[in-house]
């Protein structure tokens, strides 16, 4: 199938490595034009290295954290100069960090805000009249996770922005999109089941096999399979579905709706 991203832009957020890298590579695939970035300038050049190579005079990357929101605006207008616009962004980081809600300080809180929910990319899609903004955002939408407060109550407030955003926009050919994931093979998967290993006295290996032994498809799921539900998302194809916050968990979340 066609997906009609050819030369389209995008601008995939936290995208040197993990969920945000898979996307990116998703994206080339179908023959958009793709900026990364990273806080990590090393991994950065690295990864736009490997994705130039197979994707020539298509990809752009920048080094810089997307909890910078003067960072990450330039980044955005450095985009839209290079390509004359941003028609596809996809919100991505690494996500608040793990602890109960006994232990949160006014600090985390403004940190984790400052990392879930700010872009500004909305008036040149809407010009255009055509957008695709796609959340990567966490199972903890539908149901909480214990451990993760921050990721609990923040990211359920993001995904509110955006389902109202969602009606807002949608008459300008904007549409926005929730994906509430459950568990993919990534670093900060691996270090979640380090922290939980450690705060329970047991091996990583166990907390992931506790993890398997409750998702339906019995495994936890490759970035892979996440990128190609945000390419579908992102395209024409996908022209009649607007405000989803849709769960891409191999199952775990129970939910009716």
């Amino acid at each position: 199938m066609d997906l009609g991203l050819k030369d389209k832009s995008a601008a995939v957020l936290a995208s040197t490595a993990g969920l945000g890298r898979a996307v990116a590579e998703a994206l080339l695939a179908e023959g958009a034009r793709v900026a990364i970035c990273g806080r990590d300038p090393q991994r950065l050049e690295a990864a736009r290295r490997e994705l130039e190579g197979a994707h020539p005079d298509r990809v752009h990357g920048e080094a810089l954290d997307v909890a910078d929101p003067g960072a990450l605006r330039a980044h955005l207008e450095g985009v839209r100069s290079r390509w004359g616009g941003v028609d596809v962004l996809v919100i991505n980081a690494g996500g608040p960090p793990p602890g109960p809600a006994v232990e949160v300080d006014e600090e985390d809180l403004d940190a984790a805000f400052a990392l879930t929910l700010r872009t500004a990319v909305l008036p040149g899609m809407r010009e255009r009249r055509f957008g695709r903004i796609v959340s990567l955002s966490s199972l903890s939408v539908r149901q909480p996770i214990d451990d993760l407060v921050l990721s609990n109550s923040l990211r359920a407030g993001l995904a509110g922005f955006l389902k109202t955003l969602a009606s807002e926009v949608a008459a300008d050919g904007v549409l926005v999109h929730t994906l509430c994931t459950g568990m993919f093979d990534t670093d900060r998967l691996t270090a979640l089941f380090e922290a939980r290993g450690r705060a329970r006295g047991t091996p990583a290996s166990a907390q992931r096999e506790a993890v398997e032994d409750q998702i339906p498809l019995g495994r936890i799921g490759q970035p892979s399979e996440l990128a190609a539900v945000v390419a579908f998302l992102c395209s024409e194809r996908a022209s009649y579905l607007s405000g989803l916050a849709l769960p891409v968990d191999g199952g775990v979340c129970r939910s009716l709706y």
